[in-house]
């Protein structure tokens, strides 16, 4: 068929563009391309999610539940993998993908979270936002595993705009290593953590501790009420999703005000089996879809194809993608396709008590903490590891006999347990993993999942690498927390697997060499340029901060470049 389709029912099924994906990224491109006029199809494998009716728990009280938010016993037997995640329970766990619905195999252990519904992970994300530094792009090229083909000045304009209309909270701290954007008022440290932040800043001078940055309207703007979004209410109910659209989502933010440009089209319950390309032309033509509840399949159709079903996911749409020009997968000539997978290691932690400032304390539940830049490997390799890690940690109290092992009945034991206790400080790690091309996930020969499409195939692990440098932090750790003053300090490695950090990345990296890479400086398949990918999947390394952000910045920017490549002729 020609990329342009001619009989009347595919004229029907046929758009500017499509976007596979509704998640964080997927949400930015739907809203640029709509933003640019472009009829826009937004394929969601899971169900429809619509802001304010569709969040059921989101104002119910604990006693409202029937297990007061725990997970009955046969919710996790039958859940073992997605049972780890810390925002699975009661009230949450509708907006998550269930293990026996959803197999797939294990090479090697990787703890896949997911959440398939219009608005994807963007309702049960951590939030956190910071922007990359210029040593985070040009440090992996320096080392010699990867080669970014945009640097920080590339994407800080569009930092800026996602900012401004997702609404970050935080300070302008003037740390090269951590880039200040268009911040709102951020949160306020408590005592304890101001006191172990002078003292740390005191004792290490290449350390600077900030607060932290993230997607809370903490003051909203006249931007975000035209998105219909009000002020955080610091509840900490946000995996529920939010009915005040305090923090950002798909659902409450870019997929309403794309569709008030009547440009927008989203069609939910659409399992994508494949992109089709077209032999003649040279492109990708449309994209092959079952339905998830019919198991009927049908093909749409559009100028420009937009991946991004979530970093593993889109993976196995191009794996699965495979035509006489390409038979490995879309866009593969060199065998990288599904490889260079990395993630965030969050093994390491520690934790230990604060004496004194018994006067002190705080209201409400902020959404997040303090934070350190990367403070390893910066400028020049030092250490017998490669790159580093971030830091977060934060300060808090809790009732004297510690929640669920509380014991007593009556006024005494309600007395004694809303007594705020001693203060207890923790830490934990981001580090960067780096890309390895052993690393890769893969279809499966044989197994295929409910809708007739290959199972994937994980097979990611950490290496030596990762271990020095989490033995690294373990120890800065310590010395940190002891020159603040902390006392019992005791230092832990979860050895959690891959996965559980929920940021992998990679497997259609970006970079400069088409030999190297599969993607180029504009999120373009190098051998199929009508094909974008700008979800976890394009990155070429990890970076040590929370990726979220920059996948909405690349996201923005690559659809604005397709846009108006659309508009000039050239897709």
């Amino acid at each position: 068929m020609a990329n342009h389709p001619t009989t009347a029912g595919a004229r029907e099924n046929t758009y500017d563009a499509i976007v596979i994906g509704s998640g964080i990224s997927g949400g930015w491109v739907a809203k640029e391309l709509c933003d640019q006029g472009l009829r826009t199809l937004v394929l969601e494998r899971g169900r429809d999610v619509q802001h304010l009716k569709d969040y059921p728990t989101a104002l119910k009280n604990p006693w409202d539940f029937p297990h007061r938010g725990r997970l009955p016993q046969a919710v996790v037997r039958e859940n073992p993998i997605v049972k780890r995640c810390y925002a699975f329970d009661e009230a949450t766990e509708h907006f998550f993908v269930k293990d026996r619905e959803h197999p797939y195999v294990q090479e090697k252990r990787f703890d896949w979270i997911r959440g398939y519904q219009v608005g994807g992970k963007s309702l049960i994300w951590a939030r956190q936002t910071q922007r990359w530094s210029r040593f985070d792009f040009e440090g992996p090229a320096r080392d010699g595993f990867a080669e970014w083909p945009i640097g920080y000045d590339d994407l800080a304009p569009w930092y800026s705009h996602v900012e401004r209309f997702v609404g970050i909270s935080g300070n302008r701290d003037g740390v090269e290593t951590l880039p200040d954007g268009e911040f709102l008022p951020a949160w306020e440290m408590n005592d304890v953590e101001k006191h172990v932040t002078g003292k740390i800043r005191g004792a290490f001078a290449d350390r600077y501790v900030v607060q932290g940055r993230c997607a809370h309207l903490t003051e909203p703007k006249q931007i975000h009420f035209d998105q219909g979004r009000g002020k955080c209410q610091a509840r900490h109910l946000c995996y529920r999703g939010c009915p005040f659209g305090g923090y950002f989502s798909s659902n409450s933010s870019t997929l309403p005000w794309a569709a008030r440009t009547g440009k927008l089209t989203v069609r939910p319950h659409s399992v994508v089996e494949s992109i089709v390309h077209d032999g003649a032309t040279g492109k990708a033509r449309g994209v092959r879809v079952v339905d998830a509840v019919t198991k009927e399949t049908t093909e749409f159709f559009a100028r420009v194809i937009f991946v991004n079903a979530a970093c593993l996911n889109t993976n196995l749409i191009l794996l699965n993608s495979k035509s006489a020009r390409f038979p490995a997968g879309l866009g593969d000539d060199h065998g990288l396709l599904g490889r260079y997978v990395a993630f965030h290691n969050y093994r390491g932690s520690l934790h230990g008590v604060m004496e004194g400032f018994a006067d002190s304390y705080y209201s409400g539940r902020r959404p997040t903490q303090a934070m350190m830049p990367n403070f390893r490997n910066v400028r020049k390799q030092e250490m017998d590891f490669q790159r580093g890690y971030m830091v977060f940690f934060g300060a808090s109290r809790a009732g004297w006999t510690q929640g669920n092992s509380a014991k007593g009945v009556g006024a005494e034991f309600k007395d004694r347990i809303t007594r705020p206790g001693p203060w207890s400080v923790s830490m934990m790690m981001q580090g960067e993993t780096v890309p390895r091309r052993e690393n890769h996930v893969r279809l499966s020969a044989d197994l295929k999942d409910a809708w007739g499409i290959p199972q994937l195939v994980t097979s990611i692990d950490y290496h030596e690498n990762d271990v020095k440098l989490m033995q690294d932090f373990l120890v800065q750790g310590e010395a940190m927390l002891a020159a603040a003053g902390v006392k019992k300090i005791s230092k832990t490695d979860d050895k959690r697997a891959p996965g559980l950090d929920i940021h992998e990345m990679g497997g259609v990296r970006m970079g400069r060499d088409p030999r190297k890479s599969l993607l180029n400086q504009w999120n373009q398949l190098h051998a199929c340029a009508n094909v974008f990918v700008t979800d976890g999947a394009c990155m070429a390394s990890t970076g040590t901060q929370n990726p979220s952000l920059t996948f909405m910045a690349l996201a923005a920017r690559a659809a604005n470049h397709a846009a108006e490549e659309l508009k000039r002729g050239s897709l």
